[in-house]
């Protein structure tokens, strides 16, 4: 694949703005903003070596490999406009970018309770999530929560430490039973505030400390890039200077 030729802006996207729950916390959705989806689907089946994710490291239920560079560099640069005017990011400004190409494929009876709640991907209220579809219905989206027992809906350092206590609590006491499956609307715990649904080139972006879940179905989903359920991975994370 030629990565300088591969991606390119889309010619017209359509964006749209959410704000979702009581904290009215910004999604920005992004259909067609780039061409060449296509040969991301192409890259991942015919070349990427998608592996499981170290629990240790990571708790993503399915496989990754790194996505493209000439991939990468096109998304920031196409996003950049969009970033400044939702999100604040200084549009010349320097971050930290880490892409992955992801299908979760983890049985819902194979995975723990912190796989299959909402979470966070970190408590930085800067960094941004960036996820790009890269597959359509039926796959499940991305769905946005509550905690009931706080009531928080972003994690920022000051709630860090109240939310995992207040989590640890309700798993000690088995809140969360070990046949429960991956989370798709409110339970006991979390109460569903909006979900996106997937759509082929669709990209959302959010703060990586808003709880958030894949929609996700409790049954083996088909690991084959062309069928599954293959999405872009993205964290942006500005830097100072």
């Amino acid at each position: 694949m030629n990565e300088t030729a591969a991606f390119a802006p889309g010619p017209d996207p359509r964006v749209e703005l959410l704000r979702v729950g009581q904290e009215q916390s910004p999604v920005l959705i992004l259909d067609g903003l780039l061409d060449g989806a296509e040969r991301l689907v192409d890259f991942a089946a015919e070349t990427a070596v998608l592996a499981p994710v170290k629990a240790a490291v990571n708790f993503y239920p399915g496989v990754r490999a790194p996505a493209p560079p000439g991939y990468v560099q096109a998304l920031v640069t196409a996003l950049r406009p969009y970033l400044a005017e939702t999100f604040g990011v200084a549009a010349g400004g320097k971050a930290h970018v880490t892409c992955a190409l992801s299908m979760a494929v983890l049985p819902a009876d194979q995975a723990t309770w912190a796989q299959r709640l909402p979470h966070i991907d970190t408590t930085s209220p800067t960094q941004l999530a960036i996820l790009h579809y890269l597959c359509g219905p039926p796959h499940g989206g991305t769905a946005f929560y509550r905690h009931r027992a706080t009531g928080f809906e972003t994690i920022d350092p000051a709630r860090g430490p109240a939310y995992l206590a207040a989590l640890r609590e309700e798993m000690a006491t088995g809140a969360v039973g070990a046949d429960e499956g991956y989370i798709a609307a409110s339970n006991a715990l979390f109460e569903q505030t909006a979900v996106v649904a997937p759509t082929f080139n669709r990209i959302i972006v959010y703060a990586s400390n808003l709880l958030h879940a894949g929609v996700l179905s409790d049954r083996p989903a088909d690991a084959d890039p062309r069928r599954g359920r293959l999405t872009a991975n993205t964290f942006f994370r500005p830097e100072a200077g």
